[in-house]
Parts: structure tokens; sequence; C-alpha cells
């Protein structure tokens, strides 16, 4: 995979060559691993390969959560992960959500030398992401409205310019947007806010999270998440665990367990493209 090209290029190449702005988050929660890999070494690798054999087809890009790998034995599967799907040529979001300031910042940007892409955390500020945006070629996505109930308990406060803070975020994120590689989390579990967003910042490309397991709007997710034609839409349980749902369950036939996978992923993006 051209790891030197500009993220966003990148992403709308692959957008292209498998018709779908489909992302799947990669979180394999050891808790609900099958029987067919928990006794892998590095289980949660062994996973996360078979769920990229089986989605690689109709994933724009794959989204890791970093919470599902912060230990020793996570970090190796990790890395494993991210070199398999660069392998399938597909590009890799790290959902990490840093921000902090000084060498603090600086080393958690250092995760950028590995995956394409990372969410970060605007709370602290300009100084706090930039060594993140100072990598040109890296996706940083800003959190700007978030799909889960509680984010409005900050991010829909109004400020004293009347703005809510997360229009304020979109609004500086555009103007922290110099590299031409910042974009925005907005969920699709709040359409009218996604709408919103979308009018402020025309420019910018979106990871809309919701779609799956959250119940978001799948047609706003397209409608108001894609720049150009660019932008991801995410489902991470909806896609991965979908071999639960399958005869058997978590202890079905391997293949039948990750097939599940892969149809998951093929109707979220035949799911998606109805909108495009």
């Amino acid at each position: 995979m051209d790891t030197d090209s500009p993220f966003f290029d990148r992403l709308a190449e692959r957008t292209e060559a498998v018709d779908s702005v489909v992302s799947v988050g990669l979180d394999p929660d050891p808790d609900r691993l099958p029987p067919a890999v928990a006794d892998a070494d590095l289980p949660r690798w062994a996973f996360n390969r078979r769920v990229i054999d089986a989605t690689h087809e109709h994933a724009a890009c794959f989204k890791p959560n970093a919470a599902f790998y912060e230990d020793p034995d996570g970090w190796r599967a990790l890395e494993e992960t991210v070199a398999y799907a660069h392998g399938k040529d597909v590009p890799v979001l790290l959902d990490a959500k840093r921000g902090d300031i000084g060498n603090t910042a600086r080393r958690y940007a250092s995760l950028l030398e590995t995956v394409d892409a990372i969410t970060v955390n605007p709370y602290l500020g300009r100084d706090a992401i930039e060594p993140f945006l100072a990598r040109e070629t890296k996706g940083v996505f800003v959190l700007c409205r978030t799909s889960n109930p509680g984010g409005a308990d900050l991010q829909d406060l109004e400020l004293a310019s009347g703005d809510r803070v997360y229009e304020k975020v979109a609004a500086l994120a555009a103007l922290w947007n110099r590299n031409d590689n910042v974009g925005l989390v907005v969920g699709a579990t709040a359409p009218e806010e996604l709408e919103a967003v979308r009018g402020l910042v025309p420019d910018l490309p979106f990871l809309v999270p919701g779609v799956g397991a959250q119940g978001g709007d799948a047609e706003a997710a397209v409608e108001y998440g894609l720049a150009d034609g660019v932008g991801l839409v995410n489902s991470s349980r909806g896609i991965i665990f979908a071999g639960e749902d399958t005869r058997g369950g978590a202890g079905a036939d391997a293949d039948a367990y990750f097939g599940a996978a892969g149809e998951a992923a093929k109707r979220l993006k035949q799911r998606l493209n109805r909108h495009r």
C-alpha cells in the first residue's frame, strides 16, 4: 500500500475501488471471541485476520479501537492487524481519541507511524493536536458531535457567541485544515446535528459512527457524511459479531461465523450505496 500520498486521496481511491464507504470497526472484545480463535496465540489477531478476510472486499477502511489493544499482547495483535490490512490494500484508522500537550502529544502522534489516520480529542485546543496535524499524509479526525447520548452534556452547550460547542469545534477544525488532512467525527444518531455540521464545513470528510448496533440514520450518514464522495460510515459490533446470530452462536462453525461478518459488511455497503 502507498502510504506516502495524502490519506484522503488514498481513501477516495479505495472507496472507488470497492464502491464502498464502509468502515469496519475491529473491536475484538475478549469476552466475545468465538472458540475458533479464543485459544490461538494472539487471539485478537486471529479474530481480526478472519474478519479482514471476510470483509475486506466491502471495506473502505478498518477502524480498530485502541481500548481493545492496550496491553502487551494487544499491541502485538494491533501491529499484525495493521500490516495484514495494508496487505489487502485497506487503510487503517486508529480510533484512539488522543489529546494532550507537549511531549505527551508528540508521543501520541507517533502512533501515526503505524496507521494511516487517527481520531483526536479537541478539548485541550490546537497545541494538543498540532503534532497530529503536522503529519501531512495522515488523516486526523476531530471529535465533534459523538453518537453517545451523553455527548449532549457538553457538546450541545450554548456559548456566548450563540454557537453550540460542537459547532465551534467544527469551525475550528476547518481552520486547522491547512494540510487538507482533517476530518470530523459526527454521529449518525443525531441526524439534525449531522446536517447542521455539514452546513458549517462543506469540505471536511466525516467519520460517522452509530449506524450499526446503535441504530443511527444510514441515509443521513451518507447524505451529510460525505464530502465530494469521501467519508466513512462505521459499524463495529454489527459486523464483527454478526456471527453470534448464526445457528450455534459463537460456537458455530468458524466459516459460518466469519461468513456472517462478510455478509453484514456487504449488506451495509449495499444499504449505504442506495443513498450515494
